[in-house]
C-alpha cells in the first residue's frame, strides 16, 4: 500500500529532508523531535560534502546529495561552497596503496578525481606543506555547507510543503500498526541519529547501531582546501573563522551521557597537525566541541524498511549530513513505493 500518513522521528538533516520530500509528494507528514531541530549529531557536524567514493552505491548516493546541495544553495541563507578535496598519505604501505586503488575505482565511476604528487600540491595549494606526501587524490566536485543553515532551510521547506514539525516532543514508536505516541500511521521513519537504536528497541526492533564520540575544533588560519591525512587520520576544511579540524579518535558512548567538551589533548593534537601542514600557520583554537555519531558493523548505513511499515535511516559513520539530501529523498521514495529498496544498505542485512 502506498503510505500517505507518515511520522518521521528525528529532526536532524536526514529526518528533515525525508519530511520535506514526503510532504512534497502529498503525504500527510508529522515530524517529532525531542529537542531543538538539528540539536543532535547534525549541529556538531563538520559540514564536508564530497562524491569521491570507490563503491558504486556510495557514489550514487553522494552524487545525488551534492546535486541537491547545489540546487538548494542560494535559498534563504544556505550555501554550498564548492571546495576541492585533497586526501593523502605521508608514508608508504596500506594507506598509500588504498589511495591509489580508490582513485582508480573512482575514475571508473566517472568521478572528477586524479592522483597528484607533492609538486602538484605545492603548485595548486601553496598554503600547504607537501614535501612528505607520498601519494594524494584530488576530487574537484566537493564542497562545504553550514549544518545550521541546512537545518533551517529544510525545516522551512518541510513546513511550507505542509509537514507538521513538532519540537520538544518525545516519540514512542510501536508496531502493528505503525504508531507514534499511540497515533497510527501508514508508515514511520526513524532517523534519530545515534539515538536510533534506542527508539527502535522500544518498538521491539534491534539494529546494530553503535554511538561513538568524536571531537572537532575551529582554529584561526588561512583558506585551505578540504583535506584528509590518511596516515595521521585527521581532517580539516575552510571555515569563515579559519579552519575546522577533527581527527579519527572515536570512543563508544551513551548518546545521553557523554562529555560534549573537547579534550585538552585533542586540541593540542589538532594544533600540532595544522602547524605541520599549513605554511606559516598561526592556528589558535577559537572553540572546540565533542559530538556523537553512529556506525554499523560494516560502516555502511541502514536505509530502508526494517519492519512492516517501519523505515530507518541511520548509521552514517559520520557522513549523515553529507548524504542527507539523497538519503531523505530515498526514504521518501521507499515509503511511497516509488522505488525498490537500496540493496547494499538494506537495514535487515545483519
Amino acid at each position: 500500500m502506498t503510505a500517505r500518513s507518515v511520522a518521521v522521528v528525528g529532526g536532524g538533516a536526514v529526518g528533515l529532508t525525508a519530511a520535506y520530500d514526503l510532504a512534497c509528494r502529498d503525504a500527510d507528514v508529522t515530524l517529532y523531535e525531542r529537542d531543538d531541530l538539528g540539536a543532535g549529531s547534525t549541529s556538531r557536524a563538520a559540514g564536508i560534502a564530497y562524491d569521491a567514493y570507490a563503491e558504486d552505491v556510495d557514489v550514487a548516493l553522494a552524487e545525488r546529495a551534492i546535486e541537491r546541495f547545489r540546487s538548494f544553495s542560494g535559498e534563504r541563507d544556505f550555501r554550498f561552497a564548492r571546495t576541492p578535496y585533497l586526501w593523502f598519505a605521508t608514508e608508504g604501505g596500506a594507506a598509500a596503496g588504498a589511495i591509489r586503488e580508490q582513485v582508480e575505482r573512482m575514475r571508473h565511476h566517472d568521478r572528477d578525481v586524479e592522483l597528484v604528487d607533492a609538486e602538484a600540491i605545492r603548485r595548486r595549494f601553496p598554503v600547504l606543506r607537501a614535501d612528505d606526501v607520498v601519494v594524494a587524490g584530488l576530487a574537484r566536485t566537493a564542497g562545504t555547507v553550514d549544518p545550521a543553515g541546512y537545518v533551517d532551510l529544510l525545516a522551512a521547506k518541510a513546513r511550507d510543503a505542509g509537514a507538521d514539525v513538532r519540537t520538544h516532543t518525545t516519540a514512542s514508536v510501536a508496531l502493528d500498526p505503525p504508531r507514534v505516541n499511540g497515533a497510527a500511521y501508514d508508515a514511520v521513519v526513524v532517523a534519530a541519529g545515534a539515538w536510533t537504536g534506542d527508539v527502535l528497541a522500544d518498538a521491539g526492533v534491534s539494529v546494530p547501531v553503535e554511538p561513538y564520540r568524536v571531537q572537532a575544533a575551529v582554529a584561526g588560519g588561512p583558506a585551505i582546501p578540504i583535506l584528509y591525512d590518511a596516515t595521521r587520520e585527521y581532517y580539516a576544511r575552510p571555515h569563515a573563522q579559519g579552519i575546522i579540524a577533527g581527527d579519527g579518535v572515536t570512543t563508544p558512548v551513551d548518546p545521553d551521557d557523554y562529555d560534549g567538551e573537547a579534550d585538552d589533548a585533542f586540541r593540542d593534537r589538532i594544533v600540532e597537525r595544522l602547524r605541520e601542514r599549513v605554511v606559516n600557520a598561526n592556528v589558535p583554537i577559537e572553540r572546540s566541541w565533542a559530538g556523537v555519531c553512529a556506525r554499523t558493523p560494516d560502516n555502511d548505513p541502514l536505509l530502508g524498511e526494517v519492519a512492516d511499515g517501519l523505515y530507518v535511516g541511520a548509521g552514517w559513520n559520520g557522513h549523515g549530513l553529507m548524504r542527507a539530501p539523497a538519503a531523505g529523498e530515498r526514504l521518501a521514495e521507499d515509503v511511497l513505493g516509488e522505488r525498490d529498496g537500496v540493496g547494499a544498505f538494506d537495514p535487515t542485512r545483519f
